[in-house]
């Protein structure tokens, strides 16, 4: 039997460290200053995005950068009602995993929409880029949909 509702659950997530950034990282912040998104590729030729300087399978050792694109796809998604004090956005708002064109690993970040009921897993997203860059994950102010067009 299938079901509509949805299930809910508080979670505190935080991340109470500071890490230096490196080579692989900071291309990907750099790449997000001037407004393009890095993955890396893999020795299978995947591309994981954001990138690692290793391979998490293989732990070979990652160096070739690639662009990817700035839409996606959503694989899964949960819906925050209520922003913590932390967080960079201040009205509800889902998290998603986002897989983009040329990607083969999701992204987590925001989807800038008003409520759940205008998500769903496979509708395509874009980036929604803040008009000031700084190399910096905030870069991307988050994902909207992409607006369907019947030509």
């Amino acid at each position: 039997m299938e079901s509509n509702e949805r299930l809910s659950a508080p979670l505190v997530l935080e991340y109470p460290f500071t890490r230096t950034t490196g080579p692989v990282i900071g291309a990907f912040f750099t790449g997000l200053r001037e407004k393009i998104v890095l993955g890396i590729k893999r020795q299978d030729g995947t591309v994981l995005v954001p990138p690692t300087e290793y391979d998490p399978e293989t732990s070979e050792t990652l160096t070739e950068m690639v662009e990817v694109g700035q839409v996606g796809q959503i694989t899964t998604w949960t819906w925050v009602q209520e922003p913590r004090d932390q967080s960079p956005w201040d009205a509800p708002h889902a998290l998603a995993m986002i897989k983009l064109e040329g990607a083969d690993t999701p992204l987590l970040h925001a989807v800038l929409v008003d409520s759940p009921e205008s998500l769903e897993v496979g509708m395509n997203v874009r980036i929604k880029w803040r008009e000031e860059t700084e190399g910096h994950i905030k870069d991307i102010e988050g994902f909207i949909p992409v607006e369907e067009t019947n030509d």
